[in-house]
């Protein structure tokens, strides 16, 4: 997706150069492919077409990423590094998660049994004598191997925070028909929307079609073309961008943070920033450490938190997965489980999406923009049998009528009325999908009333009806449109 092949690379945008730079890589056919966070600056589309890649021409590769997705479809072996020890594990990141947990569930094991040991064994040397026989200095090397695991710390993961956000009121913000072109390029075209308390919003959509411009004008960075946003009086939002904050570099850790605030509002109670940070991998001991010292991922994750600090009620993530290693993500998922404002996630992690978001914004290309309920998951599930619905022979269009609409549609644009009517019916397949799914449930219930199973029966026969009629004009239509 770089339509001018003559541009300069220095003036591409990220996920382009990305794209140029897997290009190359890829047309060489190398024996064995090096790839350090490939994902990073890909949209999902791209992301999945590079799985598709990987698993089609079986490829033998090195992979660093912290995509936890694209990682379970095309690894079959991973290596962990912890705590300088290297582990391996063979099968996909799903098998190692349950590898992993045994093996920390071992290790606890053997620490917690060489703890006892250990307490034998040290007074056995306190009460023994300088001079040993052979059988005492082999006890003697056994202590000091017992004393080495006995040592070792147990990792702590049961800290957790509930979040507090500052108080919403009634009116969040209301979006109506909001609009947005750049000269002939539309982005957003008549989107309506009214956010209410725990709207937990994923976005979607290739690059460059106008996400991060929404994100401009409901944060009223930018205004609309046409349209209005009214925003709520007590709004206080959280932006975490994909450029950062420049700070000095000779401040530590500590003293910008203590620039912001000294406490930080969790489980209605205050706690210090040390140990707040101390929570996002920032232990004492680093936080005394120069601004400029820290590495990329290091200044993001510290962004992140000091956002979070602020106790934003209405939190806004551009992609901030972005050089963020899955430790830290997890975190951030644990973290915002509990947060009670409205979240928007922007985000190619396709796992922090569905675990994240509960609506989602889909981004299809010329100003339309899909409202689904559900997560990223559950719409591509939802085209997927939309797309699947329609009947075989609607799909090998065989008539001479049905050629030359077919000819026809590709050569012209859709009207206004026919977008309109494109949008309606995707939102009735959806309310239809969900009335057959429920009826089906109903109709396989033991607990079902007899006299409501015909009712039922007559309904979902109506149902599959409208949905058949419904699926083939949606098709229709969508020709016209992607053709454009």
């Amino acid at each position: 997706d770089i339509p001018n092949l003559n541009a300069i690379v220095g003036h591409l945008s990220g996920g382009q150069q990305k794209r140029l730079a897997l290009a190359k890589v890829l047309i060489d056919k190398s024996d064995m492919l090096f790839l350090d966070e490939p994902t990073n600056h890909l949209d999902i589309e791209m992301i999945e077409w590079l799985e598709k890649y990987l698993i089609r021409e079986k490829i033998t590769f090195f992979l660093i990423s912290h995509d936890r997705y694209f990682i379970d479809n095309v690894c079959d072996t991973i290596l962990e590094l912890d705590n300088t020890s290297l582990y391996r594990y063979r099968g996909n990141y799903s098998n190692f998660l349950i590898k992993k947990a045994e093996r920390e569930e071992l290790e606890i094991k053997n620490i917690e049994n060489a703890r006892s040991k250990y307490r034998i064994e040290l007074e056995w040397m306190r009460r023994q004598p300088q001079a040993r026989q052979h059988k005492s200095k082999k006890r003697e090397e056994n202590f000091y191997v017992i004393e080495k695991v006995a040592k070792q710390q147990i990792k702590d993961e049961s800290f957790n925070f509930n979040v507090q956000s500052a108080r919403l009121g009634k009116k969040i913000m209301e979006l109506y028909d909001i609009s947005k072109s750049y000269g002939d390029k539309c982005l957003i075209k008549n989107f309506s929307y009214t956010f209410v308390k725990g709207d937990r919003i994923g976005i979607v959509g290739k690059n460059g079609v106008g996400k991060s411009t929404f994100l401009n004008i409901i944060t009223q960075k930018l205004q609309p073309d046409s349209g209005k946003v009214v925003v709520g009086s007590t709004i206080r939002f959280g932006y975490f961008g994909q450029k950062g904050l420049e700070f000095n570099d000779d401040k530590t850790i500590l003293e910008i943070v203590r620039e912001y605030t000294e406490m930080v509002n969790v489980d209605s109670r205050e706690i210090g920033t040390s140990q707040f940070l101390t929570y996002f991998n920032f232990p004492p001991a680093v936080q005394h450490n120069k601004f400029g010292r820290l590495s990329g991922g290091e200044k993001r994750r510290f962004y992140l938190l000091l956002l979070l600090m602020q106790s934003p009620n209405f939190l806004i993530l551009d992609e901030p997965t972005n050089d963020l290693d899955i430790q830290t993500l997890t975190l951030l998922e644990t973290f915002l489980e509990t947060y009670e404002g409205v979240l928007i996630v922007v985000s190619h992690d396709r796992l922090f999406l569905d675990k994240l978001s509960e609506h989602t914004f889909a981004f299809e290309g010329n100003g339309v923009i899909k409202d689904y309920p559900g997560n990223y998951t559950d719409y591509v599930e939802w085209k997927k049998r939309v797309r699947k619905a329609v009947p075989s022979k609607a799909k090998e269009e065989t008539s001479t009528n049905k050629k030359v609409k077919t000819v026809d549609n590709e050569k012209r644009k859709a009207t206004f009325k026919e977008k309109k009517e494109y949008e309606e019916i995707s939102d009735l397949l959806v309310k239809l999908d969900e009335d057959k799914t429920s009826i089906i449930n109903k109709l396989n219930d033991a607990t079902t009333p007899v006299s409501e199973m015909q009712e039922l029966s007559i309904r979902f026969a109506e149902v599959e009806k409208k949905l058949s009629e419904l699926e083939d004009r949606w098709l229709e239509l969508s020709e016209i449109i992607d053709n454009q």
